[in-house]
C-alpha cells in the first residue's frame, strides 16, 4: 500500500544489491558485455571434444582434428588409414545421392542426426513437372546404386554395411571386423568402378 515515497526507498536499498559490474569490458549501449571469445577459443574446444569423443590420441595433430573428414565415420575411417582417398570419395558420392533421394522425393531422412524430427513432411501442394522429374532421376540413381552393391560377392552384406557407414555414420562401425570391413572395402569400389565406367 505504499506510495510513491516507498518506491524510491526500495530502489535506494536496491542500488548496492547484487554483483559489482565488471570493469575494464567493452560493453553495447544497452550495458550487455560484447562476447570476447575468440575464433581460436572456440576452434580448440572443438578440437578437445573431437579428441575426446572420436579417440584421437594425444599424437594425432590439430590439423588432423580440424579437419572436414574428422566430422564423420567414413572420414574418420580415411584419417585412420583403413579405407583409401577414392574409396572415401565413393562412399561421398555414394551418401550424396541418398540424400538427394530423400530430399526430392520427400522422403524423411533415415538419420535422426539429419533430420527435424518436428519437420517431417512430404511435398507442400502441388507436386510440378520439373519436380516430379528430379524425383524420377534421383530414384532411378539410387536404384542404379542399390543394384551396384547388390551385384557384388555378398550383396545384401555390402549393401548394409556400405548403407549404414556411409548415410547412417553409426560411429561404432569405425572399429569394424575384417569381414565387415572386406565388405565395406569391396561395395566402395565397385561404387568406385561404376563411376569411372
Amino acid at each position: 500500500m505504499g506510495g510513491k515515497a516507498t518506491k524510491v526507498k526500495i530502489q535506494r536499498v536496491n542500488r548496492g544489491a547484487g554483483r559489482p559490474r565488471k570493469a575494464n569490458v567493452e560493453r553495447f549501449p544497452c550495458g550487455k558485455i560484447k562476447p570476447f571469445e575468440t575464433e581460436k577459443d572456440n576452434v580448440s574446444v572443438a578440437v578437445a571434444a573431437r579428441r575426446r569423443i572420436h579417440g584421437f590420441i594425444r599424437t594425432v595433430d590439430d590439423e588432423t582434428v580440424r579437419s572436414p573428414y574428422a566430422g564423420y565415420t567414413l572420414g574418420r575411417m580415411f584419417l585412420d588409414g583403413v579405407v583409401t582417398d577414392e574409396q572415401r570419395q565413393a562412399g561421398d558420392d555414394y551418401a550424396e545421392a541418398m540424400a538427394r533421394y530423400h530430399k526430392t522425393t520427400g522422403i524423411p531422412a533415415p538419420s535422426p542426426r539429419a533430420q527435424s524430427l518436428f519437420a517431417v513432411k512430404g511435398h507442400e501442394g502441388e507436386v510440378s513437372e520439373s519436380l516430379a522429374e528430379r524425383a524420377r532421376k534421383a530414384s532411378n540413381r539410387m536404384m542404379a546404386l542399390q543394384a551396384i552393391l547388390l551385384a557384388c560377392e555378398d550383396g545384401p552384406q555390402v549393401r548394409s554395411t556400405v548403407y549404414n557407414v556411409a548415410v547412417m555414420d553409426y560411429e561404432h562401425l569405425r572399429h569394424m571386423p575384417p569381414q565387415q570391413l572386406l565388405w565395406l572395402r569391396r561395395g566402395l569400389i565397385a561404387l568406385r568402378k561404376s563411376k569411372s565406367a
